[in-house]
C-alpha cells in the first residue's frame, strides 16, 4: 500500500470540492437536465470501464491487467460533452470512474481522484462545444463546421486532464509541474485527436434517426484500439522483465553492490527531470542507470569478489566492463541511447576516463547522467566494509570534481533534484554496519589487516582523492 502525501490528498479534495460544484446545476430543481441520455452515456461508460475489473471479461477481451478505461473509452465522454449541457456531461464520467481499475492502494481515494478528474474535464470540454454552438451543429450534421467544436471539446479536456495530472504528480511525488506537465501533454495529445473525432462519430449518430444503438458501433474500434495497447503493455512489461533478470544476475554475481543499479537509475531520473528530458526519455535514462553495470557478468567473479588491491592485470579486466556491459545489450533495440550510456559512463571530462577517453561534450548525454549519479550512490551507500558519506560531503566531492572529471550541469541538476526530494542511503551489502563501524574482514571480503586507504578496486566514477572516513574500513570502488 503506498501512502498518498498529505499535500496530495488536499489536492485531491480540491479538485473534489470543485467537480461536486460545477456538476450541482443539472441536480437543480428547474435544471431540465436530460437525465435518459445522461444515464444511458454514464452506463455506457462504466461498463466500458468495467472489464479492467472482471477477470472472466478481461480474459475473453484478451486485456490482461491493463486498465481497460485508462483513456481507451474516452470517447464516451466527449460525446457527452457535445450532447450536453456541462454540469450533465461532467456527472456521465463519475460511476464509471468509480468503478474503475486502478493498480495502487488504497484504491478508494485513487477512484475518486479519477472521478474528481474526469468530472472536471467533461465540464470544460462542454463549455468549449458550448461556446462554438457545438450541440447545435451535431444535431445539424453541419460538416465541416462541427469538427471545430468537437476539436476545441477534445483539445479542452486533453489540457485539464493532463494539467491534473500534472498536479497531482507535483503534490505526490514533488516532481516540478511544468516539467511533468510538458512530459505528459505532448504524449496525450494524438489520442485525444482520435477520441474527439470517435466522440464526435458517436454524438452525430446520437442525434440521427437511427438514434443511440448507432452510436454503440463506434465503440468497436475502441476496443480494437484497447486490444493494441495491451499488446504495447505487454511488451513494456517484457521489458522491465529483461532488465530486472539482467540486474539480478549482476547483483547475485557481486554482492557488495547490491542495490546499487536501482539506486542509480533513481538518480539519474532524478538528474534527468531537473534538465526538462520528456517521460520517454526518462523511461531511457532510468534503463541506463539500472544496467549501467551489466558488464560485471563478463568480468571473473574471483576478480570481483577478490581479497585485497587488484593486480594491474585484474584492473585492466574490470576497466573491459562497460564494453561487456555495451556487447549484452548491443540487440536490446528499446534501450536506445541507453546503450551508449553503458559504454561511456565511465568516461570523465577531462578525457582521462576509460574506455575511449573521450572528452566534453563527446561523451553522450546519458552517459554524463549516469555517471553522476554512479558516483553519488557510491558515496552514499553504507557497504558491510565503511560507512556511507553524508549527502552534503558527497555532493562536495562531486562540485569539486566538476569540470575536470563529472559535466557541471549533471551536478547541478542533481543538487537541485536533492534539495527538492532528498536522499536516503542504504546498506547495500548483506549485513548492516554496526554503530562503531564495520567489523574489521566481517563480510567486507578483505582480510581484517587491510590497509585502511588501500582501494581494493578500481575506482572509477568515485571522485579521484575520495576516501572514507577514519576506522570505517578501505575505499572500494563500489561505483566501478
Amino acid at each position: 500500500m503506498v501512502e498518498i502525501p498529505a499535500a496530495a490528498r488536499a489536492y485531491i479534495a480540491g479538485a473534489v470540492l470543485c467537480a461536486v460544484t460545477f456538476a450541482l446545476p443539472a441536480l437543480g430543481p428547474g435544471a431540465r437536465t436530460p437525465w435518459p441520455a445522461l444515464a444511458l452515456l454514464a452506463a455506457l461508460y462504466a461498463v466500458c470501464e468495467w472489464p479492467a475489473r472482471c477477470p472472466l471479461l478481461g480474459r475473453v477481451l484478451d486485456t490482461g491487467s491493463v486498465p481497460v478505461g485508462a483513456g481507451s473509452f474516452f470517447p464516451v465522454l466527449l460525446a457527452a460533452a457535445l450532447l450536453l449541457p456541462p454540469a450533465a456531461a461532467a456527472l456521465v464520467a463519475v460511476p464509471g470512474a468509480l468503478v474503475s481499475h486502478v493498480e495502487q492502494r488504497p484504491a478508494p481515494p485513487r477512484r475518486i481522484w479519477r472521478a474528481a478528474q474526469l468530472a472536471l474535464a467533461a465540464w470544460a470540454a462542454a463549455h468549449a462545444a458550448l461556446l462554438l454552438d457545438g450541440p447545435a451543429a451535431v444535431a445539424a450534421s453541419d460538416f465541416p463546421y462541427v469538427l471545430l467544436p468537437a476539436g476545441a471539446a477534445a483539445l479542452t479536456f486533453c489540457l485539464v486532464v493532463t494539467a491534473l495530472d500534472g498536479g497531482i504528480l507535483a503534490t505526490a511525488e514533488r516532481v516540478p509541474v511544468r516539467g511533468a506537465w510538458r512530459g505528459l501533454l505532448p504524449r496525450a495529445l494524438a489520442p485525444h485527436a482520435v477520441h474527439g473525432l470517435a466522440g464526435l462519430m458517436m454524438a452525430v449518430l446520437w442525434r440521427s434517426p437511427y438514434g443511440w444503438p448507432a452510436a454503440l458501433f463506434v465503440l468497436l474500434p475502441m476496443y480494437i484500439s484497447c486490444w493494441v495497447y495491451a499488446q504495447y503493455h505487454r511488451e513494456r512489461a517484457a521489458h522491465q522483465a529483461t532488465i530486472r533478470a539482467l540486474v539480478q544476475a549482476v547483483d547475485l554475481k557481486d554482492t557488495y553492490t547490491r542495490g546499487h543499479s536501482e539506486r542509480v537509475g533513481h538518480a539519474s531520473v532524478l538528474i534527468a527531470r531537473e534538465l526538462g528530458m520528456d517521460e520517454t526519455r526518462l523511461d531511457v535514462i532510468r534503463f541506463a542507470g539500472i544496467l549501467h553495470d551489466v558488464g560485471k557478468l563478463g568480468v571473473p567473479t574471483r576478480v570481483l569478489r577478490k581479497d585485497g588491491p587488484l593486480t594491474p592485470e585484474e584492473r585492466r579486466v574490470i576497466e573491459l566492463h562497460p564494453e561487456y556491459g555495451h556487447e549484452i545489450v548491443r540487440g536490446i533495440g528499446f534501450l536506445g541511447e541507453a546503450r551508449a550510456a553503458i559504454l561511456h559512463h565511465h568516461e570523465r571530462m577531462d578525457g582521462s576516463g576509460y574506455p575511449y577517453g573521450l572528452s566534453g561534450e563527446r561523451i553522450p548525454e546519458a552517459a554524463r547522467v549516469v555517471a553522476v549519479a554512479d558516483a553519488f550512490d557510491a558515496m552514499t551507500s553504507t557497504r558491510s566494509y565503511r560507512r556511507a558519506r553524508p549527502v552534503a560531503t558527497a555532493v562536495a566531492e562531486l562540485e569539486r570534481c566538476a569540470g575536470r572529471q563529472f559535466d557541471p550541469r549533471m551536478v547541478r541538476a542533481l543538487v537541485r533534484a536533492l534539495d527538492r526530494h532528498g536522499w536516503r542511503t542504504a546498506v547495500t551489502a548483506d549485513e548492516t554496519v554496526p554503530t562503531g563501524g564495520a567489523a574489521p574482514g566481517k563480510g567486507s571480503g578483505r582480510s581484517a589487516n587491510a590497509a585502511p586507504d588501500t582501494p581494493a578496486r578500481p575506482r572509477g566514477n568515485v571522485p579521484a582523492g575520495w576516501r572514507p572516513a577514519p576506522g570505517h574500513g578501505p575505499a572500494r570502488g563500489g561505483a566501478r
